[in-house]
């Protein structure tokens, strides 16, 4: 099963109607969300997108955590699911490969052995395959980031990063979103990709809709668009692989190139390697760069903490990518019957393993809902996953949130949030599309 499949049966069940289910609709919902409380618990539906959207995601899966933490669902689209909500039980399936399997896809879709709908892009990527194929593509790739790639784009990370902090305007309302996270973040990813820097945009657009859920006035109106564009994406690429085999470079698009393992890519498993590593490399950054301006609003106190002892900016990042945990899930699929936490799972079941949630067990992390940049187990989170699907760029990551947070420690006093940021409408990023912000300047 492609990973595209995925996405669209996902994008699917958040806004197909769903008989009793009172949280089985999305972008059709209308009205306020009940509370966690009111809702029967089998009527649970946590890929509903307007848990996140609306931020109450934490209430829902405070109540499956102590409740029921193996919960079962199933729709017309998708099929039988489970979603699991306590770090043990999803930290035990991520790291087993072998009775829980990434090949049907890392995010909810169709029953394994579903024809695919007319028109729907087959795409399929490394993160979404097993061994032995997982582990030969992702070396491939992999040394971009490694620790030597690193601290060779240290000085340039860190010089972006001031050029933009420099510019932001003090004393009056920007967006936070669009002024530093995306800046920073699209500005990192054409770097590894060597991409046109004035076509840089391109890559956060791709992005953004990669998962979408298509609604009129979104991101996206309808699938078709997404194909569409995502066709555009794959042409760019196609012209800048044939330029690389020509003259290659260090950079992601040459490593696929000549891989031996990946210049034989059709051009559905590029375009859905690029896509992942694309929204690997934008996504997960940037909405945590913005997560930590939020979080430290929240947690003034922490703020305080922070700018007296700036040595304790790495915790904080750990912490910080804890709290806000971009990614809310990834899915698995069983290879067999086999019991979770009591509960029996059938062959080929989608299992959710709800990392958002896993972070917020207070069997693990001490008062999970509060940001302590202290917390002396904050690296343990789920955020980047465990097992042979580890983030590949986690330490990429950190180091951009160290250099940002070093860099405006050093400028600015002040970073106030001046009201309650929009969000991403979706179940799998978690994230934000604006948040207004006033900087002031160290004096």
């Amino acid at each position: 099963m492609s990973e595209q499949a995925d996405i669209s049966a996902e994008k699917q069940n958040d806004t197909a109607p769903e008989p009793r289910t009172p949280l089985a609709t999305g972008s059709e919902q209308t009205g306020p969300l009940p509370a966690a409380s009111d809702v029967a618990l089998e009527d649970i539906l946590p890929i509903n997108a307007r848990l996140f959207s609306e931020h109450r995601w934490h209430e829902y899966f405070a109540r499956l955590r102590a409740e029921d933490p193996v919960h079962f669902n199933e729709t017309d689209i998708a099929g039988r699911f489970w979603s699991l909500t306590r770090y043990e039980d999803i930290k035990k399936v991520d790291t087993d490969w072998k009775n829980f399997s990434s090949a049907h896809g890392i995010v909810l879709g169709f029953p394994v052995g579903a024809e695919l709908p007319e028109g729907m892009l087959n795409m399929s990527t490394f993160i979404a395959m097993d061994p032995p194929t997982h582990d030969v593509q992702r070396k491939t790739v992999a040394g971009s980031v490694s620790p030597t790639n690193l601290g060779n784009m240290e000085a340039l990370i860190r010089e972006r990063t001031c050029t933009v902090l420099d510019a932001l305007p003090v004393g009056e309302t920007f967006d936070w979103v669009e002024t530093v996270s995306i800046e920073l973040t699209t500005m990192m990813l054409a770097t590894l990709f060597e991409f046109p820097f004035e076509d840089r945009r391109k890559l956060t657009r791709w992005s953004d809709i990669t998962f979408a859920i298509p609604q009129p006035g979104g991101i996206i109106e309808s699938a078709q668009q997404r194909r569409d564009e995502l066709l555009e994406c794959l042409e760019y690429f196609q012209r800048l692989k044939a330029e690389r085999l020509e003259n290659p470079g260090h950079d992601l698009v040459s490593m696929m190139a000549h891989g031996k393992d990946t210049k034989d890519l059709s051009p559905m498993e590029y375009l859905g390697n690029l896509l992942l590593l694309i929204v690997g490399g934008n996504d997960t950054t940037r909405n945590t760069m913005s997560g930590s301006v939020y979080a430290l609003n929240q947690f003034p106190d922490e703020f305080t903490k922070l700018k007296a002892n700036p040595d304790l900016i790495p915790q904080m990042v750990a912490e910080v990518i804890r709290w806000q945990t971009p990614l809310a899930y990834m899915r698995r699929t069983a290879n067999h019957d086999i019991e979770i936490g009591g509960k029996q799972i059938k062959k080929n079941d989608q299992i959710l393993m709800w990392y958002a949630s896993g972070n917020r067990d207070d069997a693990v992390f001490e008062d999970p809902d509060r940001l302590d940049i202290q917390r002396p187990n904050a690296r343990q989170h789920l955020s980047f996953g465990f097992g042979i699907h580890r983030c590949m760029g986690n330490r990429l990551a950190e180091l951009q949130l160290r250099i940002l947070w070093e860099e405006l420690l050093q400028r600015f006093d002040t970073i106030e949030v001046q009201a309650e940021p929009e969000r991403t409408f979706s179940s799998f990023v978690n994230g934000y599309t604006q948040m207004p912000v006033i900087v002031t300047r160290r004096s």
